[in-house]
């Protein structure tokens, strides 16, 4: 059933993850150059395949147990992908003193909000499931 909410949150956890790196800057050097996505392939990496788990588990949609554990996957994925983002930006850009962090730091952020609460509907509909075989 592709038609479901959590299929819409999915999809757009998918697009923002391999659209939005490539047009917002995720920080800027030292030298105050903008830093893309596309220029670190760990990055590039982690932000594909965040994109491509939640592609996939649009489509496992006759199991809702792995889609709610890929979903947490994703979730942990993007959190890591965050932690390297804020590693890698307070490296690069001698800490503090430059503040100048680009608004695609965030993008991890939203595909967390978003995967969220396609688990959260996941898990709604699993409830629902497990009420109706009760009343067999």
């Amino acid at each position: 059933m592709i038609q479901r909410i959590q299929s819409i949150y999915l999809a757009l956890a998918g697009i923002v993850s391999i659209a939005l790196p490539f047009v917002f800057s995720l920080y800027a050097d030292a030298e105050g150059n903008a830093v893309w996505a596309k220029d670190d392939p760990i990055i590039l990496g982690l932000f594909a395949l965040s994109a491509v788990l939640s592609f996939i588990i649009i489509f496992l949609y006759k199991k809702r147990q792995n889609q709610f554990v890929l979903g947490r996957l994703t979730i942990i994925l993007n959190f890591v992908l965050l932690g390297v983002l804020v590693y890698r930006s307070q490296i690069l850009s001698g800490g503090t003193a430059v503040l100048e962090k680009g608004i695609g730091m965030i993008i991890p952020l939203i595909s967390i909000v978003l995967l969220a609460l396609a688990n959260k509907a996941i898990k709604r509909d699993e409830d629902l499931v497990k009420s109706v075989d009760r009343l067999r």
